[in-house]
């Protein structure tokens, strides 16, 4: 006797049951739980119902209601109610009223939206699950679409052909994209190309779209499910999915048993669909399978089908026990990380324990199959059929038994079936579970899959100097998912952590280097089992540049002095010494480092601060050095009356022109004297003024205009960026942040009434280069080109020193310099880069004031070289007017792809080679036609893809065009080597191959007699010659002979046949005598035997009355 039911199980004294009303009607379900208080929910089609004026929810004590009012035929689903972990389905079935009024379209009810309608039903005598479309999720919008067109689903009978199509837009496209078809989530039909399926693709130039075709030859009933079109180039991505229905046959003979054991299930709209890969259930959440006989038949272990989806969509997973099965040890843990296996070795435990033969279950209809796989994050559903439909089951989970907890577990009885669903399934439900009734157990396991992990961001390119830090970077789509780092083709492992640290931070993965060599150099390549990035890192010596030096000053007291340098490398530190000793920085002098500029400045210079200065970067052998001058100034006693004077010279250096760094500030003292003291009045020549400002803000014409061609303007401003500061002895001009409008001639004029004094400085202002055109590229090859440019058009007064080039991925933001000595010309030949990956080049120009901003980038390009030569290039036939030739592809084909083949040929002892065919061919044979007979000709090919030509695969010998003589030969198949017996009304069809060249002569002959065409039907080729009879007769019989004749060259071949038919009735019959309850007869043989030997006779009986006979003996010898 079973055990009790417990409540775990069901929760429910009284069940809805399934109601059928008629249109327009209300419909009650009622349902009585066993205590008070219970929380109840309503379903329809797998969504909670909420209360309205159209569904009416009542709950009195234990004791629970539904009402659904103004019943539509959309209400036809199938509803459940829920309480705790127990859960009771039921059906509403609506019918049409008798007599229907006719609605107008005003007065109908809007049709509900595709995604709201509920499956259909399955028709069952048992409350069964339904799919509700409301359940599936939306498919996702492509970001990036590169179908034209795509694959839509498709429907044909076993036995029959079918062809899906996928178009993709050529235009915008470097190369040929790269297309993959599936079945299901991970079964490449790449490889499964042969007799059942064929691919195809070709490229319409006019159009520039790609075609893409896979060809079902022969559908049988496994062929059918869910298929996906996956399509890449180097920068996109796009999918589509559609499904392939593959109906039964339609019976012509006689039963065929094996249909009774096909599976099968509903797909949407109610068409029966077959597939191999769906359980017997038809569940849409579960894939199950029969274990015992899939290892007879060596078939797929695991598969699964997506949860929750609307219409049942069969897939097949690739068969990962099958493959560990047949690979060595050694190779379990790279198959474990490709197929996503987290435990390989529980699997392979749990597998190797389970039974290969059950013996027949009282307790059981139906048990679990052996084993079952779910994708993570998916649900899953185990069930069995009980042959007690009041039986209790306990469900158990590693030997323990699976107690509620919350939406995790839902345990189900429908009538005699028992279902586990088990929610959001992660990898600690990866485990063996038992349904127990009574004594007896049904086991299985349970394989939680991962998802493939997908690069979401990928690796960048780095270049750094000897020494620095490098880290890697980048992002997949699971945390903590297990990765692969390589460096040029070779797996870095933990045993070198010494040198390599990986580490994980939630989805981000990093690579660390942390004191880089030049041997760390080289390709980097992060893998997951769902993608590969690929980066390079350049290690470079450490070289230091010295865009600005410091210069030599002299200073007056008091005022400030300022040493400035820049380097190429903002990191790099140094020091500063005076006269040898480093100097220390205090109140009055500082030291700063801001990027690449190092200052050393020093406020209220004194005669103590004159000294030699010198900056020092650590780590270089670099000494920048300069002098810092004190200028003290003596003012003699000036008699009275004196005219004025500047007194430039006092300088020590010439005032004709003074050069200032863009940015810099300029600073020059002028020492004046005179009696009495002078005005003065400072200039700056201006070709578009004719008006001088004075001290006193009044604008009159200049007196020293006459002096120059030019025209002045006044400069008098003692704020400002340009100003001048007067003091007794001397004048100060100051400009901040010089401008290369400042440059120009500058005049100061001093004046006193005894007379004037003048004197004209020019400044110079230097600047950086102004940024170059971009650059442009040519000459590319495979990992290679040439970048070409112009000098900058302003080369910031100083002559341009050199150039630097960068480049970059086109899809990263990371520039990488190729160069660190300039560039002297303007030309450069970038190497080592990725054949496939699009590129981007920028310059930089460099004087001896600093580098300029970077140029625009080049247009991007692709480094692509052409294929290599094709292989085993032979002349396969030759005749009076054809040859024939064949190859293979060639051994390299390269990013590029292939676009075709060029074949082409040229008379023996001429130079000029002709095309033999139109265009290119994408086939690897041609057949030249239309040549002219007796000529010697040499025949070469070349492969062709976007960068250009091959080298040329050429036949060593000239080919001469003529009939090669060949014997005659019939080849007689074995089975006709002896009496072809046939039967009257049958088809004959003889097939006899032979070889011969020219064409041989075909005679026929029968009997040494000519075959009459009328009464036998024959078909010659160049290969082979066919005799058919379409309803054999006895008049057929006899011996055929079939002669070949080339020249004076025969062959000859003989074929017997003998056409049999049923005998006549036997003559004569005559009753010789009767004894008891026995007779004795005598006849004499039929006068037709049917043209075969009479094996024997059939004696029968018949009644008097009755007249009916029945035989009493069998093959009786007469």
């Amino acid at each position: 006797m079973p055990e009790p039911v417990k409540k775990t199980v069901s929760a429910f004294t009284k069940k809805p049951k399934t109601t059928e009303v008629t249109a327009g009607s209300a419909a009650v379900f009622e349902a009585e739980t066993e205590k008070a208080g219970i929380k109840v929910k309503w379903q329809r089609a797998g969504t909670e119902i909420t209360e309205s004026e159209k569904y009416v929810i009542k709950a009195e004590g234990n004791k629970h209601s539904l009402t659904i009012n103004n019943i539509g035929k959309e209400d036809d689903v199938t509803y459940a109610v829920i309480a705790g972990s127990s859960k009771v389905k039921f059906e509403l079935k609506v019918k049409e009223p008798e007599k229907s009024e006719t609605v107008t379209p005003a007065e109908a009810a809007p049709a509900p939206a595709a995604s709201e309608l509920p499956a259909p039903p399955v028709e069952s005598s048992q409350n069964t699950e339904v799919i509700s479309a409301g359940t599936q999720p939306e498919e996702p919008l492509d970001p990036i679409g590169l179908f034209v067109t795509r694959p839509q689903d498709g429907e044909v009978t076993a036995g029959g052909n079918i062809t899906f199509t996928a178009k993709v837009a050529g235009e915008s496209l470097l190369k040929k994209p790269s297309v993959k078809w599936f079945k299901g989530k991970w079964m490449d039909l790449g490889s499964k190309v042969g007799k059942h399926l064929q691919l195809h693709d070709t490229y319409d130039r006019n159009n520039k779209v790609y075609t893409f075709e896979m060809e079902i030859i022969e559908a049988n009933m496994t062929f059918a499910g869910g298929y996906r079109c996956e399509v890449s180039t180097k920068d996109k991505f796009d999918s589509s999915n559609f499904n392939l229905i593959v109906n039964e046959a339609p019976v012509t003979g006689d039963l065929d048993i094996r249909s009774a054991f096909r599976r099968t299930s509903l797909a949407g709209g109610g068409r029966r669909m077959t597939s191999a890969f769906l359980s017997t259930e038809g569940h849409e959440e579960g894939g199950e399978f029969n274990f015992s006989a899939l290892l007879k038949k060596r078939d797929s272990f695991l598969r699964s089908v997506n949860r929750g989806e609307a219409k049942s969509e069969s897939q097949s997973d690739v068969d990962v026990w099958e493959i560990l099965r047949k690979a060595p040890p050694s190779e379990y843990e790279k198959i474990a990380f490709q197929y996503g296996i987290t435990d390989l070795r529980g699997m392979l435990k749990r597998l190797k324990r389970i039974k290969k033969e059950e013996k027949k279950s009282t307790a059981f209809q139906k048990k679990l199959d052996p084993a079952y796989q779910v994708d993570k994050g998916q649900k899953i559903k185990l069930m069995v059929e009980v042959a007690n439909p009041d039986a209790d089951v306990k469900w158990l989970k590693n030997g323990q038994e699976i107690q509620v907890s919350g939406s995790k577990y839902i345990f189900e009885a429908i009538g005699n079936k028992r279902i586990l669903t088990i929610n959001h399934c992660s990898l600690a439900d990866d485990a063996a579970y038992e349904c127990v009734v009574g004594e007896e157990k049904s086991f299985t396991e349970l394989f939680v899959k991962e998802p493939p992990i997908l690069i979401t961001h990928p690796l960048e390119d780095q270049m750094v100097m000897v020494g620095e830090r490098v880290e890697f970077e980048c992002e997949v789509s699971e945390e903590g998912a297990t990765v692969k780092w390589e460096k040029d083709g070779i797996e870095l492992t933990r045993e070198e952590t010494f040198k390599y640290r990986f580490k994980k931070d939630g989805k981000k993965q990093y690579l660390i280097i942390n004191d880089s060599t030049k041997e760390d150099s080289g390709h980097y390549t992060v893998k997951t089992n769902g993608g590969v990035s690929v980066a390079e890192l350049i290690v470079q010596e450490k070289k230091l540049e010295v865009y600005q030096s410091i210069a030599d000053l002299t200073v007056k007291a008091r005022d400030q002095a300022v040493f400035k340098c820049e380097v190429s490398d903002e990191n790099v530190k140094g020091i500063w010494l005076k006269n040898g000793k480093e100097v220390v920085p205090d109140e009055r002098i500082k030291i700063s480092h801001i990027g690449r500029i190092h200052k050393l400045t020093i406020e209220d210079v004194t005669p103590g601060d004159e000294a030699d200065y010198s900056f020092i970067p650590q780590g270089f052998a670099y000494n920048l050095s300069a002098k810092l001058q004190f200028l003290e100034v003596k003012i003699d006693f000036v008699p009275r009356e004196e005219p004025p004077k500047i007194h430039l010279d006092c300088l020590g250096q010439s005032p004709d022109t003074i050069v200032v760094v863009a940015g810099n500030k300029l600073r020059l003292d002028v020492p004046i004297s005179g009696d009495p003291t002078p005005t003065v009045i400072w200039q700056k020549v201006n070709k578009k003024s004719d008006l001088v400002r004075s001290n006193d803000d009044s604008m009159t014409p200049s007196e020293n205009s006459s002096d120059l061609n030019t025209d002045s303007k006044l400069l008098f401003e003692s704020e400002g960026r340009v100003r001048v500061e007067m003091h007794e002895d001397h004048c100060v001009f100051i400009i901040e942040g010089a401008e290369k409008e400042d440059e120009g001639v500058y005049r100061v004029i001093v004046k006193n009434p005894v007379g004037e004094d003048k004197a004209d400085i020019t400044v110079k202002v230097i600047d950086v280069p102004d940024p170059p055109e971009a650059p442009k590229i040519s000459n590319i090859g495979e990992d290679y080109c040439t970048v070409q440019w112009q000098p900058p058009k302003y080369d910031g007064g100083q002559p341009v020193l050199g150039y630097i080039l960068e480049r970059k991925k086109k899809k990263s933001y990371r520039w990488m310099r190729l160069n660190f000595d300039l560039l002297k010309e303007l030309t450069y030949e970038a190497k080592r880069m990725i054949e496939g990956v699009v590129y981007e080049m920028r310059i930089y120009a460099v004087n001896s004031i600093g580098m300029s901003r970077p140029s625009a980038a080049s247009q991007p390009f692709m480094p692509i070289a052409p294929p290599s030569e094709p292989t085993h290039f032979t002349v396969e036939d030759v005749s009076d007017s054809t040859v024939a030739l064949k190859w293979r592809p060639p051994e390299r084909i390269g990013a590029g792809g292939l676009d075709g083949y060029i074949v082409e040929y040229c008379k023996d002892g001429s130079t000029e080679w002709i095309p033999a065919l139109p265009g290119l061919t994408e086939r690897t044979s041609a057949l030249i036609k239309d040549l002219v007979t007796g000529d010697k000709l040499q025949f070469r090919i070349k492969a062709i893809n976007l960068a250009g030509e091959s080298g040329a695969a050429i036949i060593k010998e000239p080919v001469t065009v003529q009939e090669i003589l060949q014997r005659p030969k019939i080849w007689l198949p074995r089975h006709l080597r002896q009496t072809l017996v046939k039967k009257v009304g049958e088809t004959i069809n003889i097939v006899i191959p032979f070889q011969g060249k020219p064409r041989p002569k075909i005679i026929w002959m029968k009997d040494g007699q000519t075959l009459d065409s009328k009464d036998v039907g024959i078909r010659n080729s160049n290969t082979d010659t066919i005799l058919f009879i379409r309803k054999a007769e006895l008049h057929h019989s006899g011996a055929y002979e079939v002669t070949l004749q080339i020249e004076n060259m025969t062959d000859k071949v003989t074929i017997t046949m003998q056409i049999i038919d049923k005998p006549g009735p036997p003559q004569n019959i005559k009753l010789v005598d009767v004894w008891g309850f026995n007779a004795a007869l005598e006849w004499t043989p039929p006068q037709d035997d049917g043209n075969a030997q009479i094996l024997g006779y059939t004696v029968q009986k018949a009644d008097k009355k009755t007249m009916v006979s029945y035989g009493i003996l069998e093959a009786v010898k007469h």
